[in-house]
């Protein structure tokens, strides 16, 4: 059952130590592998891991408006206004360089480029999210990303879920991929005879996927290294216990190492809410996931007001912050660090992971200290650009030289000198 704190130490409302299995060595072997022997690599770890022999990785693209075809109208419209919304939210993150011409002709500026080929990594089998397809994908086709990649591990028989295919025909994926794992990962970042070498991967994965992201940073750019679910919710006694019980089974559903915390100034809602969770727990087709993460890692603590609790919050940083009070938006403003902020009882954070638009790729284990959800602007690059004509390079040439001299880099100085003699 979850515990209920009155007194607290705040480093441990959650837990972000990691319990997972080192796996660095085995993922350095498997990138090796990978770049020194490509496909044939790709071929083994294909039928060692997913149990497929294949020939061929690249699935042909007319695959994708077939799935979509045949999947049935009730899912195939929710699929679509969902991307419609994505692309509202997103086509709103837009921007354009500048220029800055001064009166003596410096003309100063920066370029906004797209990536030219990004990755996008889908988990398969099981666990397999169109949702994640949209959320990556979308923002990169408004980005004007040249070619959008994605790579998905086959099923048994090694084909890839229909759901999937339907929703990369919706958000616009260029080529698709059959390869999972670190395997996929490290083919993506260095190319193979068939794969192509691509400039940033995202995506979600397992612990493999995320410590091949991790190695290969540098030689690729990546989105993020996501650690385990967390949700926090700030309610007070104007929420419904049913309710705050069911947000925080959302997130204690999706892995045994999710946190789920619930911070009220409520001592009826606290204890209604334990009681919910147990009764929705034994409901919980997943219960055998949810149960050791609420038991685990799960907590209600109990504040003097809810303004200590938005305290709490923006120190932990959560990734999903549901603000469930009768002034939702009056705390708004008093949110500094949060993934993405819920307002109200009537917006659990599910709503951000398939529908409303905002993205649902987002900090995890606090660094949303000082990172944000996924965006356009992580499909972009920019390049500053200068122009100096004669008589301004004249008359700062001395300063230049001077700020040169002071660092101790004459040759920088005499760059800027030479320019008087000549």
């Amino acid at each position: 059952m979850i515990k209920i704190l009155k007194s607290y130490n705040e480093n441990e409302i959650f837990d972000r130590s990691s319990s997972t299995v080192d796996v660095s060595d085995i993922v350095r072997g498997i990138i090796e592998n990978v770049r020194t022997n490509g496909d044939a690599a790709l071929r083994e770890y294909s039928a060692k891991f997913d149990k497929v022999e294949l020939t061929n990785f690249e699935v042909e693209s007319n695959l994708m408006k077939e799935a979509y075809d045949r999947t049935d109208a009730e899912f195939k419209a929710v699929l679509d206004e969902a991307a419609e919304n994505i692309r509202e939210y997103h086509s709103a993150q837009t921007r354009e360089g500048y220029e800055i011409n001064r009166k003596n002709g410096v003309k100063i500026g920066r370029k906004v480029l797209p990536l030219q080929r990004v990755a996008l990594y889908v988990p398969g089998g099981t666990a397999a999210y169109p949702s994640s397809v949209l959320m990556n994908c979308i923002p990169a086709k408004i980005a004007g990303v040249d070619e959008i990649i994605m790579t998905t591990p086959p099923s048994a028989d090694g084909s890839i879920r229909d759901d999937i295919l339907a929703a990369a025909y919706v958000a616009g994926v260029d080529r698709l991929f059959s390869l999972g794992g670190a395997q996929a990962v490290a083919a993506l970042a260095y190319g193979t005879e068939t794969v192509p070498k691509v400039d940033k991967i995202v995506g979600p994965g397992n612990a493999f996927v995320a410590e091949a992201k991790r190695q290969v940073y540098g030689i690729v750019d990546i989105d993020m290294i996501a650690g385990p679910s967390e949700i926090l919710i700030i309610a007070d006694d104007s929420c419904a216990p049913e309710i705050v019980a069911a947000d925080m089974l959302s997130q204690a559903e999706h892995d045994k190492n999710a946190t789920a915390v619930l911070i009220t100034d409520s001592s009826k809602l606290a204890e209604e809410t334990a009681v919910e969770l147990e009764r929705q727990l034994e409901l919980l087709p997943r219960k055998d996931i949810a149960r050791p993460s609420i038991d685990n890692n799960g907590k209600i603590i109990i504040t003097e007001n809810i303004l200590k609790a938005i305290e709490i919050s923006n120190r932990l940083a959560p990734e999903h912050l549901e603000i469930n009070t009768k002034d939702a938006f009056e705390l708004l403003p008093l949110v500094r660090n949060a993934g993405s902020v819920f307002l109200g009882s009537n917006c659990p954070e599910a709503v951000g992971d398939y529908f409303s638009g905002t993205n649902h790729v987002l900090p995890t284990s606090g660094t949303a200290r000082f990172a944000s959800a996924l965006s356009v602007d992580d499909f972009i690059k920019t390049i500053e650009y200068t122009y100096y004509p004669r008589e301004a390079m004249l008359n700062d040439a001395d300063k230049i030289a001077m700020f040169a001299s002071r660092e101790g880099l004459d040759a920088h100085a005499r760059s800027a000198l030479v320019r008087k003699e000549h």
